[in-house]
């Protein structure tokens, strides 16, 4: 199937390349520890011809998992190759090529790990995602699954799960999504891959949550107590791994690093100068040295168990964002916010939200059923706005949702409305917008309902029942879906001179990490116990993914932020698209439009928490004067 037709010979730079269509069938989801089954590679030229094709089985050492989806019994697996015999071959075919796959993080994430057992270099420098591709484009599907987009794109689809089959579905999805975003003038979310041959590829083995709550210091001569975290530094005579095992099996949290909320540092030298000793005397952080701790190990008090679930509480007042540390108020937000202090363990926080933006959503379900809405003007618009200052871009999109519609931030197949205000015919999306024929709207329109019966409210794809939440919205996550994984993707327009990075935080009742690797980022993008997960799909998108199943009990929040590497703000940026779904290409549940920043630096996105027996989602958009160090420290983590 030839890619030639959806390539634009006038922008080749842009939109052809060298391409390494992929697709794995795998024992499970766990990249460092499930195996590959079998494997499919479709090469294409920059000029869309097929220049190559390699499938194959493969003998994976281990229980194939879920036959009853890919098909694969260990009996049809035992004469197949292993990976390493034919890990060349299949990096010949990556090599000097942009790897494409539906959901591409996972499949590259399964080749890294199988490449590293092999002692081998993954030859793949960029990666394109056609569900990121897709979300960009916004087809009017359901959903962005393989069958769907394939319904919709009109592709044959014979054998569901097998990776020769799905690979040349994908090829025609491809060719379908990169016409349409020429058509569209989308850039394409390619994301750049890192080196994955170093041994610090493979995650450390998951380390036991602790059980208990952190009690704080220890009184000067008193016992320890457990759920205390516990650093160490320097030489010390018991072997550190014997020390540490036995502090574990005494209920104590050993963490790597030292921060406001270390109970003891142990170490033999506390004039050494280390890292850790430097802090802890800033902190005061009580040190004693190594025979003194294991004389305290024998005496240890019990400890206060982390709950299963937070207490039941009482009906909870407007939603406020709650972070760690005293924010800087936004000259944006401050003359039009109410202001609410919130007591935290660690400080006293101001909270700006809008008074006109605190929604509490709730979700239907049997023994609450769905409240009757009221029809808003904008029905299911979706309105771009091109132009303005960003204080007036800002009240737009606001105005949009007050009025039942949602804005955009990017030019998609969805759009219905383009709000044109000074400046905007400048934009360079202005070309596509009237050669595609868009209404294009005064900004006088968001002040009068529709009365024309020729712009009656557009009805959204069969379906989907997206709430669009104002900021500091709240809902209910449905049971028992709750009980599975949460995706909550951030996006942004294309920024030629800054990066952002979405970080996350497991939180514990004390609004604090149980341990620093619950700090989830670029250069750790996965909790301990694998329940949160950063995903990367581009350059202006990213993912926090959260298995609510998985999480320790001890954390009763994630919280999801985003910071700029450099000297831009967020009023630079413009808004930040929020989505929370329940699949990594199902429709979104909830989305939100963040746009309220002008001098922030880190911006707390959103948080699912505990409330009750429930689990929550909230849009926070809750913007801070100060870089991401001190957002981290604020949650208990220590930044070198």
């Amino acid at each position: 199937m030839s890619l030639a037709a959806a390539l634009d010979v006038s922008r080749p730079s842009d939109y052809a390349y060298d391409w390494a269509l992929v697709d794995v069938e795998t024992s499970g989801l766990v990249a460092r520890r499930d195996r590959i089954l079998s494997i499919a590679v479709l090469t294409f030229g920059p000029d869309g011809t097929r220049t190559g094709e390699y499938s194959t089985l493969l003998n994976p050492g281990c229980d194939p998992g879920p036959v009853h989806i890919h098909g694969l019994t260990a009996e049809r697996l035992s004469g197949a190759p292993t990976f390493e015999q034919v890990a060349g071959r299949i990096g010949a075919l990556l090599q000097d090529r942009v790897m494409v796959a539906h959901n591409a993080q996972f499949d590259y994430d399964f080749l890294a790990h199988e490449f590293a057992r092999a002692r081998l270099h993954l030859p793949v420098t960029q990666r394109l995602c056609t569900l990121a591709l897709n979300r960009r484009v916004e087809p009017p599907v359901a959903d962005l699954s393989l069958a769907s987009l394939a319904a919709h794109y009109g592709v044959p689809q014979n054998r569901a799960h097998d990776a020769l089959d799905d690979t040349r579905v994908l090829s025609g999805i491809f060719r379908s999504s990169l016409s349409e975003a020429v058509r569209l003038d989308v850039p394409l979310p390619l994301v750049p891959c890192p080196p994955r041959q170093d041994p610090r590829f493979a995650p450390n083995p998951p380390k036991t949550p602790c059980a208990y709550r952190n009690p704080g210091r220890p009184t000067p001569g008193g016992p320890l107590v457990q759920g205390m975290k516990i650093a160490v530094t320097g030489e010390t005579a018991t072997s550190r791994a014997e020390l540490v095992a036995r502090a574990v099996a005494a209920g104590l949290n050993i963490m790597s690093s030292v921060s406001r909320h270390t109970s003891v540092l142990v170490t033999n030298d506390a004039a050494s100068g280390s890292a850790k000793a430097r802090r802890a005397i800033a902190e005061g952080v009580p040190v004693v040295d190594e025979h003194a701790f294991l004389k305290l190990l024998g005496e240890v008090r019990p400890g206060t168990p982390h709950e299963n679930r937070a207490p039941k509480a009482a009906p909870e007042a407007a939603p406020q964002a709650t972070p760690p540390v005293t924010p800087t108020p936004s000259p944006a937000t401050t003359p039009t916010a109410t202001t609410a202090t919130v007591p935290t363990p660690a400080s006293t926080v101001t909270a700006p939200t809008s008074a006109s933006a605190v929604v509490d959503v709730d979700v239907p379900t049997p023994e609450r059923p769905a409240p009757t809405r009221s029809v808003k003007p904008f029905g299911r618009r979706r309105v771009l706005v091109l132009g303005g200052t960003h204080e007036e871009a800002s009240a737009a999109r606001t105005r949009i949702v007050d009025m039942g519609g949602a804005a955009a931030i990017n030019l998609s197949a969805s759009v219905t409305d383009v709000v044109l205000f000074p400046g905007g015919e400048l934009d360079r999306r202005m070309a596509r917008v009237t050669s595609l024929g868009l209404p294009v709207r005064e900004p006088a329109w968001l002040g009068t309902p529709i009365s024309d019966p020729a712009e009656a409210p557009v009805p959204a794809p069969a379906g989907v029942a997206t709430d669009v939440l104002p900021r500091g919205g709240v809902i209910d996550l449905p049971t028992p879906s709750a009980a599975g994984r949460w995706y909550v993707s951030a996006s942004w327009a294309r920024q030629p001179n800054c990066e952002i990075d979405v970080v996350a935080f497991a939180l514990d009742e004390d609004e604090q990490v149980s341990c620093d690797g619950d700090f989830v980022f670029y250069s750790a993008p996965e909790s301990p116990d694998g329940a949160v997960r950063l995903l990367c799909d581009g350059p202006t998108e990213q993912t926090v993914a959260v298995d609510l199943a998985a999480l320790p009990p001890a954390t009763h929040r994630i919280a999801i932020a985003a910071a700029i590497d450099g000297a831009a703000t967020f009023g630079n940026i413009g808004a930040v698209q929020l989505t929370l779904a329940p699949g990594v290409d199902a429709p979104a549940t909830a989305q939100a439009t963040l746009d309220a920043a002008t001098s922030e630096r880190t911006l707390l996105l959103a948080e699912i928490y505990r409330r009750g027996p429930r689990w929550r989602f909230r849009a926070v958009g809750q913007g801070y004067d100060h870089g991401l160090e001190t957002l981290v420290r604020g949650y208990g983590v220590d930044v070198e």
